[in-house]
Formats: structure tokens, sequence, C-alpha cells
């Protein structure tokens, strides 16, 4: 099932298990992105990375390079941008990650967060699970490596995905509603 990966403008085979993470490793063997590929790979203007880094929603790059955790900041902010308005997702990423712009005090690094993230939208996706206690099974399985840094972390993250779940998909369904109207306009 060829989708784009949430947050960016890569398409891939989302059925396929850890695909983000096979896609994104190699990019990073060179010690990160440049802003450039950045926007290229999310489909952002520049300026705009930059304004939230000016803002603190993520660390500055160091030597013009951003790392992973700092282009997964980036992608889950794409991702959530068309459903949540930015304060919302700020407080989001805080109540798991506390100061957004120092990686120092995160339950969990931004990389990890995304690949969970992924993992939860395509298991959703393809098997167009709606209901909780399925949703819920799935989380469970998904955080079974992640191990809490302190009590109460796992519960947070698991309450954190399930939002950002909840907003992609929100996402995706306004998509759909707009090229539905779309193709409604196209037939009259």
């Amino acid at each position: 099932m060829i989708k784009l990966l949430p947050g960016t403008t890569v398409k891939a085979d989302i059925s396929q298990e850890n695909i983000a993470d096979s896609i994104f490793t190699p990019m990073f063997l060179t010690g990160g992105l440049v802003l450039s590929q950045v926007a290229q790979l999310t489909g952002l203007e520049p300026h705009t990375i930059q304004n939230w880094v000016k803002r603190g929603f993520l660390a500055p790059p160091v030597q013009k390079k951003y790392s992973r955790r700092q282009f997964s900041r980036i992608l889950i902010i794409n991702m959530l941008k068309s459903t949540l308005q930015m304060d919302k997702i700020c407080a989001l990423l805080s109540y798991v990650n506390n100061a957004l712009d120092d990686e120092s005090d995160d339950a969990i690094d931004d990389s990890q967060l995304y690949l969970y993230l992924v993992r939860m939208a395509s298991f959703a996706e393809i098997h167009r699970v709606y209901s909780n206690a399925e949703l819920d099974a799935e989380f469970d399985l998904v955080l079974a490596d992640y191990t809490e840094p302190f009590e109460g972390a796992r519960q947070r993250l698991k309450k954190v995905l399930e939002i950002m779940l909840i907003a992609y998909r929100a996402s995706q369904l306004s998509r759909l509603a707009s090229d539905m109207i779309a193709d409604l306009d196209m037939n009259r």
C-alpha cells in the first residue's frame, strides 16, 4: 500500500514493517540533513522550519545540519499542523518531552516517537481499525520495547500517541472529503 509517510513528501509502502526507519537511517549516515534537504523531504518552506527553530519548537541545527531527532520533530509537527493549532502541538510534545528546545530532558527521542506513530498509523490504515480495544492492544505491542525513564512516562507516551494518531487520521479524512468535493465539482 503506497502512501506518503506521515509529515513527508516521501512515498513508501506503509505495509512494510519498519519502512520509515529503513528509508531515513541511510539519510543520516553523513551526520545530518541541511535545510534544503529537510524542506524537500517535508514540503515545507525553509523559512517555516527556521521559524520553528527560532520559536523554540525544536533545538537549532548543529553546524547547519539537522539531526534525525530534529528532523523527526519537524515531521511530527508538519503532520499535525493541519488538524491541531501550533500551541496544542507544542503542549502535546511538551507533555511527553518537557522543554521542546532541550533534548536532554526528553522521555523519548523524537525519532523513536515518529517511528511508533508511523507504525500505529500503518496498523490503523491497513486493518481499518477504529475501535479503542483493537488500537489499545496495538499500542501495547508497539510500546513493548519502550523503557520508562521515569514512572508514568509510558502512560504519557501512550496518550500522546493516541492523540497524534487521531489528529493524523482526521487530516486524512479531511483530505478525502476535499477530494470528494472536487470530484463533485468536476462532474457538474
